[in-house]
């Protein structure tokens, strides 16, 4: 069998009832005949919609993902699929599996291709990995993944789809935001694909998709050719990966009519094996008989680019640590920050793949940006707008306010008026969590924990939390809590460590010798300006500065590394740091010092 299925040239126009009768998809199109029962309007508006493509009146969907940026390679004859899309209203979905708690940056992007399709009135499916992850996806892999325990891989499996669901609010807030058509009749579906898969059996796999995956095939894929010229070889579980994710689109193919798939480059392969196995599939089944090759009915794959910045580093990284899309994992603040700091050379295409504005409004917004670009107006509407896409309107606005109020007197001074009003509203969150945390049931606080430490064991960005909070994003609107004993001569570099700022004392000695360490001097303002603090460097010779003597209102430190990353540290004294079960990194080495040298005196 081809790898990539022979279609025909496009045919002459197909009336909607036609394509509801088509034998190709027998159960899938009582799925899609019910979901247009009950929209009396939307078989009307999708003929609208077609005919304005016909016409020139609109761009077609595909031509939309090209012209943002969306598509790299299809799987497929071109023009068929874009005949199709715009026939046919056919469900499309991208897969992912849970193998961390949370998303990162890097999932975006084929999700944002789909999200595309759910605002164009397609039917948009989000597929939970929850019987795949258990099997692992070697695509892109060089070594076995590792074997997940199975209350880590249930926690994962809850954390993400939670996150999928808040996700598909936020899509549906933006889409009217910006404006979409509210007439468009609009289905979505959030889908685990252990719900058939751990019905499935062995026998009944190999019999009816094990005989169209062909073994020459499989053996010639990228990721399984490189893991046997490695010498380590590749398991069969790994092998056979491709076989189930095959199953899962069969299975959504024979139920749902999703006849397209989108993913990243690394899953062309996947993609296409899916669709021989669909092919495969639809003949044993009897779904192949008249229309064996009819493009009402075939399946397409769509690959979205594999995205580097400017520089060639891989998008998603900071620091080489990926960037979660959790906020308990990495803060509103942190993402916002982190796109903010996108290069000039890419904002504009960021802005194409990442946000829902019309191209023409991000030509405007160029055009501004290049008049001054010391503002960064186009970084802070991607940043705003990510951050809205991720946690919500609520959570970019606070990011958005966090950044103007740290960074309001520019980087060269600090706010005295944001640093009491960031103390007082910590005051009152601490006391609102303590309850809240009562509140919580025993897995909801296992949960939590569990992501914060997986953040904290992925990222350098650790910082000074309870041990019930392994792990905590630094934002200039949070605060730290640090002893006041960690504080003495020559101290900064583990001061730097202990609030998150940098992976280790020897990397906060490199970031002082470099001159990116910062701290906020007490009582530095101008008769002008008196609550506008000093930024200064942390000295060179930091062996003989005391950080204490930086404290602002004898109980804030105010630090920071590079030109965004701040972090203000409230000192307690030390019994005080012990009986509240506070931690910190490098704070049981520094005890166990300690102890060492007073047995020694």
């Amino acid at each position: 069998m081809p790898l990539l299925t022979h279609l025909p040239r496009p045919r002459p126009y197909v009336c909607r009832r036609c394509i509801l009768n088509q034998r190709a998809i027998p159960i899938a199109k009582r799925s899609i005949a019910k979901w247009a029962a009950e929209q009396p309007n939307a078989e009307e508006q999708w003929e609208e919609h077609t005919m304005s493509i016909r016409t020139g009146a609109q761009p077609s969907i595909l031509r939309i993902l090209e012209d943002r940026g969306f598509v790299k390679d299809i799987a497929g004859p071109r023009e068929s699929l874009e005949w199709l899309l715009t026939r046919k209203r056919i469900g499309a979905y991208v897969g992912v599996d849970p193998t961390a708690p949370s998303l990162h940056v890097g999932h975006l992007l084929p999700m944002m291709a789909l999200f595309w399709m759910y605002m164009h009135g397609y039917y948009t499916v989000l597929l939970l990995g929850g019987g795949t992850v258990q099997i692992g996806d070697p695509s892109g892999r060089s070594t076995d993944r590792a074997r997940q325990a199975d209350d880590i891989r249930t926690m994962n499996v809850q954390s993400m789809h939670r996150q999928l669901e808040k996700l598909w609010v936020h899509v549906k807030a933006l889409g009217i935001k910006h404006h979409f058509p509210v007439e468009t009749s609009r289905r979505m579906a959030l889908l685990n694909n252990a719900s058939w898969l751990q019905n499935l059996s062995a026998i009944e796999l190999m019999r009816d998709l094990g005989s169209g995956m062909r073994l020459g095939s499989m053996l010639a894929r990228d990721s399984v050719r490189v893991r046997m010229e490695s010498g380590d070889g590749m398991p069969f579980s790994e092998f056979s990966y491709p076989l189930f994710q095959a199953y899962d689109w069969w299975s959504m193919y024979s139920t749902q009519g999703v006849q397209l798939q989108l993913g990243g480059s690394d899953q062309y392969g996947n993609l296409c094996a899916g669709m021989d196995a669909v092919n495969h599939m639809r003949k044993i089944h009897g779904a192949n008989d008249a229309a064996e090759n009819d493009l009402l009915s075939a399946t397409f794959g769509l690959t979205t680019p594999l995205l580097t910045t400017s520089s060639g580093e891989k998008f998603g990284k900071s620091a080489g640590n990926a960037v979660w899309l959790d906020k308990d994992m990495f803060s509103s603040f942190d993402l916002y920050q982190y796109f903010l700091r996108t290069p000039d050379a890419d904002v504009a295409r960021y802005l194409k793949l990442f946000t829902f504005l019309p191209l023409q409004h991000i030509d405007l917004v160029m055009g501004q940006h290049a008049r001054d670009e010391s503002k960064r107006t186009a970084q802070h509407l991607l940043a705003k707008e990510i951050v809205e896409l991720a946690h919500g309107a609520a959570d970019a606005k606070k990011a958005e306010a966090a950044h103007r109020e740290a960074f309001s007197h520019g980087t060269n001074t600090f706010s005295l008026g944001a640093l009491r009003n960031t103390f007082s509203v910590f005051r009152e969150a601490e006391a609102a969590a303590k309850g809240a945390v009562e509140k919580k049931s025993e897995k909801e606080q296992r949960l939590l924990a569990y992501k914060q430490a997986y953040a904290g064991t992925t990222s350098s960005q650790s910082t000074a939390t309870s041990t019930n909070e392994p792990h905590k994003p630094q934002n200039p609107s949070e605060v730290v809590t640090l002893p006041h004993s960690l504080l003495g001569p020559g101290s900064f570099p583990s001061v730097l460590h202990a609030a998150g700022l940098v992976p280790s004392k020897s990397e906060g000695r490199r970031l002082i010798q470099k001159k990116g360490a910062y701290v906020v001097v007490p009582n530095s303002g101008s008769d002008e300006n008196p609550h506008g603090l000093t930024w200064t460097h942390v000295p060179e010779a930091f062996n003989t500065v005391d950080p204490s003597h930086y404290l602002v209102d004898f109980e804030a430190l105010v630090l920071r590394a590079g030109k965004s990353k701040i972090q203000i540290c409230r000192i307690v004294k030390e019994e005080q740091f012990e009986a509240e079960g506070m931690t910190c990194p490098g704070w049981d080495e520094f005890k166990a010092r300690r102890q060492e040298s007073a047995q020694e005196a």
